[in-house]
């Protein structure tokens, strides 16, 4: 940027030099010149600097009267410096009031031109080079700016995908999970009144509510894994069970062929919606639900009576499954009918290609990228333009006017076509070759044109750099310009001619690299931002597999231990087996708040309420249990990480080991606090099965992120140690 606004500056030069003027008067050039350009590149220029605050727009000013004041010693040797206030503006200024006063300085060119003797030709180029070059000081700063801020802003665009991503989550979760713990609430309440007066009918619940809790259990692993594909037959089977132990009527009727996997799963969504609202918002004595497909549509319809008002706070699961009906390009309707029913029906196209959803963050729109294409293109363009008004002082030749703009043509859409395109691969021998065509394009008209000969050679020097190693593309680049000094050399006498031109190539080459390279970088940002959002969700989603094992794994497993404890009861002592009901039924409200907690965030855990409950379980499960909870007031923090850990503890303590012994001692001493789970379980297990488990590994990083250390393994006296210390 320094080196193009500084090529402003020179190119005037060769025009003061052709005028009677002094040393002093060059002298007096070169620090106006030089404050205008400190205050461009020191203030405007700068990406820290807010150029919509009231100190930017106030030295809009100052650099005004740089701009024009010098016109009236300088005259035309000064007119290229309008290009800055015009560029300004549009940084500076709101928009309407920016683009306003852009042309109002770029139409002042005119009248200052003409009040200086210039032709009409002359009126015109320098009118379209204030106009150029306004826009190259907006997009070379605004460009530099957009750099730092995509690279300011990929944070931002990280947690927004982060938080699609905890939505889709939320959703998984209430479609795969919620209706089970629903079903293990629902049939628990139904044992439990059964179990005094059919005991056989609550052995069968018991053993659905078994069944449920696994099936629950395996929806978890589902969901931390990734999204799966539902089997819209377990579904219905699900449907009918739910339906019946409910005392709903059902009636079914099936018309399906082979569907793509996401519409079945999609389907069993809508079915698992569409039951959970029948059995929670409804009183319905009957339910009818039919799957038809007629041609390359499937439609699914559940029907209950008896239907008082519709899902409460509008459904959440029914706005969710809109979401992903939509997205199939799907239509849903659900609403109350005639006679006291309720009718929700999804239709969905029954053959289809659907996006992958690995690609939806990548449809972003990338604005940086197209900002700055769009700013390459108005620039190069412009350049064209302006070598085409050039050619006309020049010649009056018809034919060699139309050779030129022949040519130039060519070099424009060859540039644009591939040398600027944001997808050419521009390190490969293609593009050596499209270089040596680009050269041929702008020399070979020398041969018919000679003096009149005019081009864009800056494009040479600029994709030289562009395509060429380093070393290779500046020596390049300074063939370009000393052919074009030795080219005007040879066919002018104006000592000023050769000068002038050099430094126009030089301006143009390094103009057309930059708004070039920052529009590839911009593109090229885009895309990095876009990765760096999918590696944040993919981290995102490996904290939700350790919330979901950590919070739901345990609630889950012992919900199955304590049915099979009920079970095994029954004919023991009914009393007993009454209490680990309620029991049950406490566990499956706990893991629906636990849903709704991971869906929603990492909520603050109680260490005391995790002991007890971590006592109860072990308890039931006929573990000896030793518990000594020395610990005082924890930081929230301290004791969330604690409970998490408490319960992950104890779940391996269940699932991976034979244990008849545990000890939980939670503990302060001095600055530290340390929780230390022991278990004599480990005897005849493989030395591999001794090893800590993934869930263990994860807490790790949250103890970790307190400052503490969390250790697991097999001790010399053959138990197995669990120990976090934390500093609180």
């Amino acid at each position: 940027m320094s080196v193009e606004f500084a090529c402003f500056a020179l190119l005037g030069l060769p025009d003061l030099l052709k005028t009677p003027v002094t040393a002093g008067g060059v002298a007096v050039y070169g620090l106006a010149a030089i404050a205008l350009l400190g205050m461009q590149l020191a203030h405007f220029g700068r990406t820290t600097t807010r150029l919509d605050s009231a100190l930017s727009r106030w030295l809009l000013l100052p650099q005004a009267a740089l701009v024009y004041l010098p016109l009236l010693p300088f005259g035309v040797a000064w007119i290229g410096m309008l290009a800055f206030s015009a560029g300004t503006a549009l940084l500076v200024l709101p928009p309407t009031a920016g683009r306003l006063a852009f042309a109002i300085v770029t139409a002042s060119t005119w009248p200052i031109e003409a009040g200086f003797g210039g032709t009409l030709l002359d009126n015109v180029y320098n009118t379209l080079s204030t106009a150029l070059g306004g826009l190259t000081v907006f997009l070379l700063t605004r460009l530099a700016r957009l750099v730092s801020e995509l690279h300011t802003a990929r944070t931002a665009v990280a947690r927004g995908a982060v938080a699609e991503e905890r939505l889709q989550f939320a959703r998984d979760l209430h479609d795969l999970i919620g209706l089970s713990l629903s079903a293990i609430a629902l049939k628990g309440e139904l044992a439990l009144r059964l179990l005094a007066g059919a005991p056989e009918r609550a052995r069968q619940e018991l053993a659905d509510i078994t069944d449920t809790a696994r099936r629950a259990l395996a929806d978890v692993r589902a969901v931390a894994r990734g999204y799966r594909e539902l089997s819209l037959e377990q579904e219905f089977q699900a449907a009918r069970s739910m339906l019946a132990d409910s005392d709903v009527d059902l009636r079914l009727n099936l018309d399906q062929r082979l569907l793509p996997a996401q519409v079945r799963t999609v389907l069993a969504s809508a079915l698992r919606e569409g039951v959970t609202n029948v059995l929670r918002h409804s009183d319905a004595a009957h339910c009818w639900i039919s799957v038809k497909q007629d041609g390359d549509t499937i439609e699914l319809d559940i029907v209950n009576d008896n239907a008082d008002q519709e899902p409460e706070g509008d459904g959440t699961g029914l706005r969710t499954l809109t979401a992903q009906v939509t997205a199939l390009g799907g239509t849903l309707a659900a609403a109350p009918q005639d006679g006291g029913r309720y009718r929700l029906q999804v239709r969905l196209p029954a053959h289809l290609a659907v996006p992958d959803k690995k690609n939806t963050i990548a449809a972003a729109s990338p604005v940086g990228g197209r900002l700055a294409t769009a700013g390459m293109y108005l620039v190069l363009i412009g350049f064209g333009l302006a070598a085409g008004v050039h050619v006309l002082y020049l010649t009056a030749d018809v034919g060699k006017i139309l050779l030129t703009l022949g040519f130039l043509a060519a070099l424009l859409v060859l540039q644009l076509s591939f040398f600027s395109r944001a997808t050419a691969r521009l390190r490969k021998r293609r593009a050596l070759v499209l270089l040596a065509v680009q050269a041929c394009l702008v020399y070979l008209p020398l041969l018919e044109l000679r003096q009149d000969w005019v081009s864009i050679p800056g494009l040479l020097l600029c994709d030289a750099l562009l395509v060429l190693p380093p070393v290779a593309g500046w020596l390049v680049s300074a063939a370009v310009v000393a052919s074009v000094a030795i080219v005007h050399a040879g066919f002018t006498a104006d000592i000023t001619d050769m000068p002038f031109n050099v430094l126009a190539t030089v301006n143009t080459g390094f103009i057309a690299f930059g708004v070039t390279w920052l529009a590839l970088l911009a593109t090229e940002l885009d895309q990095t931002r876009l990765r760096l959002a999918a590696v944040a969700v993919a981290e995102e989603r490996l904290r939700f597999a350790r919330d979901l094992h950590d919070l739901l794994g345990l609630s889950l497993s012992a919900i199955t231990l304590k049915t099979e404890l009920a079970d095994r009861l029954l004919a023991v002592d009914r009393a007993v087996a009454a209490n680990e009901l309620r029991e049950i039924l406490s566990l499956a409200r706990q893991a629906l708040g636990d849903v709704r907690t991971v869906a929603s965030g990492f909520r603050e855990l109680s260490l005391d309420t995790e002991s007890q409950s971590a006592e109860a379980v072990l308890t039931a499960a006929g573990v000896s249990v030793r518990m000594l909870l020395e610990y005082g007031d924890l930081p929230a923090q301290v004791g969330t990480v604690f409970a998490v850990v408490l319960r992950e503890g104890v779940t391996n303590v269940l699932r991976h080991s034979k244990v008849e012994h545990c000890d939980i001692d939670v503990r302060r001493t001095g600055d530290q606090v340390s929780l230390e789970i022991v278990n004599d379980g480990v005897d005849g297990l493989r030395p591999e099965n001794t090893s800590p488990s993934g869930g263990i590994r994860n807490l790790s990083d949250r103890v970790g992120m307190l400052g503490g250390q969390l250790t697991a393994g097999l001790a010399d006296d053959g138990r197995f140690h669990l120990r976090a210390v934390v500093r609180a």
